[in-house]
Order: C-alpha cells, then sequence, then structure tokens
C-alpha cells in the first residue's frame, strides 16, 4: 500500500526536525536531512501500525466492515 503525506522539514541549530502534516504524532529529528527523513518515514509507519491496533480493539460488538477509502484533497 502506497500513501502520500506531506512533510515538513525545519533545519535548527544541530539537526533537523521532521513531521507530517496530515499524521499528528509522527514527528522526529535527525543530524541530516536525509537522516531525518529516514526516521520520520519510520515515525509514520509505527503510527499508523499502532493507530491499526488501537481501531482493532474497538470494533469488537456487531458487523464490522473495514474496507478502503479513497479520498481526494
Amino acid at each position: 500500500m502506497v500513501r502520500t503525506f506531506t512533510a515538513v522539514f525545519e533545519q535548527k541549530v544541530h539537526c533537523w526536525i521532521g513531521w507530517v502534516e496530515e499524521l499528528p504524532g509522527a514527528n522526529t529529528q535527525g543530524a541530516t536531512l536525509d537522516e531525518a527523513c529516514d526516521n520520520l518515514k519510520e515515525a509514520v509507519r509505527l503510527v499508523m501500525e499502532a493507530n491499526r491496533e488501537l481501531s482493532g480493539h474497538r470494533a469488537t460488538e456487531g458487523t464490522v466492515v473495514r474496507e478502503e477509502l479513497l479520498i481526494n484533497v
């Protein structure tokens, strides 16, 4: 599954910080822009995995439908 997000990177004195606008909690830092980008990709994977696990625990009663939702913004 491929998804596109908006990554924002800001250079600080001794590092780069980065976050994803569409995904609260997905943020990181790195010594270089490349490192911050790699770290942010991993942060996105971890946040999405955690969200999936949390939502799965809520859907325990009644009929549950899980499907892809395509949105153009």
